[in-house]
């Protein structure tokens, strides 16, 4: 069992940045690839960013991201990080932190390829 807690959000105005942290519990951290989602209000969850195990040589972003925000992980701090630069308005949304098993297809983004999810962290751009 693994327990992810995301912190890190706030309010920000375009053009700025963030970074969120997810500290994750429990588990064998590096067998997790670690993926972060959003969803704003009245929308679906989407994908934003994954990170491969177990030392993230691969890494994959939703188009909207792309250039402006980076995945990393931590395996010693049992920790991934999303650096957001030039933030949008569009970028607000409740950000998750989820942990995929070994073995699955984390890299396609779907969130049901994926076990263990946060609380998640509120990130809000002003224009």
């Amino acid at each position: 069992q693994v327990q992810l807690v995301e912190s890190g959000g706030g309010l920000v105005q375009a053009g700025g940045s963030l970074r969120l942290s997810c500290a994750a519990s429990g588990g064998t951290f590096n067998r997790y690839a670690m993926g972060w989602f959003r969803q704003a209000p009245g929308k679906e969850r989407e994908f934003v960013t994954a990170i491969s195990w177990p030392f993230g040589a691969n890494t994959y972003y939703a188009d909207s991201v792309k250039g402006r925000f980076t995945i990393s992980r931590d395996n010693v701090k049992k920790t991934v990080y999303l650096q957001m630069n030039s933030l949008r308005p569009e970028d607000t949304a409740v950000y998750y932190c989820a942990a995929a098993p070994s073995g699955t297809h984390y890299y396609t983004g779907r969130p049901d390829e994926y076990d263990y999810w946060g609380q998640g962290t509120q990130v809000t751009v002003s224009s």
